[in-house]
């Protein structure tokens, strides 16, 4: 088995970051690259674990080193891969799981020819308005701007290697596997992407106009 780089990306609230904590869990194949950013911790997030939480002085400064493999901005914060961290799991002759943003999956691929680039959709844009309202941790603009950003985020869906669409979880992390498996091959693409990422912008963009005129409509 040659170890490669696996992308994970998604709009906020897809699961990408579950998907990626139970294949690590459940395969001893592959290891995950924990993250940096400069955001604060949620809830029960441990440092070095979830991610490593960096001031921005302290972010740029390794930025500036030479430390990332990707780095991007997302919602006002700023978020890496550290080269050390990619390192270390190949060096362990396991798959090295990224999860990241577009940005950096673009730099990535731009660098590593070994990465397999794999988006995961939501079912609906009402999974994903339920999942990131259900997080508690975000206020109504918050959502907001994510749902903005996940407007452009499924603009790129079809241009990945793999698109997988997690409405169960277990199917979902079923898909992702034969992708290890195969090599980063799969016999057969996700039908009608276009389809499905015009679907969900449309749905997100009239939730979006919806409660936009009703806030106009309460002030």
């Amino acid at each position: 088995m040659t170890p490669s780089l696996l992308i994970l990306c998604s709009p906020s609230g897809a699961g990408k970051t579950t998907l990626a904590r139970r294949l690590v869990t459940s395969r001893t194949d592959v290891g995950f690259s924990v993250s940096a950013t400069t955001r604060p911790p949620r809830e029960n997030e441990r440092p070095g674990v979830d991610y490593y939480f960096y001031t921005w002085e302290e972010f740029c400064r390794r930025r500036d080193a030479g430390e990332f493999l990707e780095w991007a901005e997302y919602s006002g914060h700023l978020y890496g891969t550290l080269n050390a961290e990619v390192e270390r799991e190949l060096g362990r002759g396991r798959h090295v799981l990224l999860d990241i943003e577009i940005q950096g999956a673009w730099q990535v691929r731009a660098s590593r020819r070994d990465a397999v680039a794999i988006f995961v959709l939501p079912p609906s844009a009402e999974v994903l308005i339920a999942r990131l309202r259900g997080r508690g941790s975000e206020s109504p603009e918050e959502v907001q701007r994510r749902l903005a950003r996940a407007d452009e985020e499924l603009q790129a869906a079809p241009n990945f290697d793999h698109v997988v669409v997690n409405e169960r979880l277990d199917r979902a992390l079923e898909e992702i596997a034969e992708i290890i498996d195969g090599g980063g091959v799969r016999a057969q693409r996700l039908p009608d992407v276009e389809a499905r990422v015009r679907t969900l912008r449309r749905d997100l963009a009239r939730y979006r106009q919806e409660n936009t005129n009703s806030g106009t409509r309460q002030v």
